[in-house]
């Protein structure tokens, strides 16, 4: 099991433009490039991140926007391990 999100993680994700789900466990963000290139080398480098922590993101890409939820299913909702996703999609959606 992972650690449980902190509140302060998780006010700072919202803050900065993740949104907390109506089921409440998890949070979503629509990232927007400049064209379909962008978005999939995005989707791609996030890929590579996820299986090294072996935490993968529900994603929706059409052309050049990736919409993302994030939530741990064996914990049952948020954890730490979404925050530390949320943050690196986040670094690597300003690349």
């Amino acid at each position: 099991m992972s650690e449980k999100i902190t509140a302060e993680a998780l006010n700072a994700l919202l803050g900065n433009g993740w949104v907390k789900g109506e089921d409440q466990i998890s949070i979503s963000k629509s990232f927007e490039f400049k064209n379909f290139i962008e978005a999939f080398g995005f989707m791609t480098r996030v890929a590579m991140w996820a299986e090294k922590w072996n935490h993968h993101p529900e994603w929706f890409n059409v052309w050049n926007r990736v919409d993302v939820t994030l939530t741990t299913h064996d914990d049952g909702g948020l954890s730490m391990l979404d925050d530390k996703m949320a943050r690196k999609m986040d670094q690597l959606s300003a690349q």
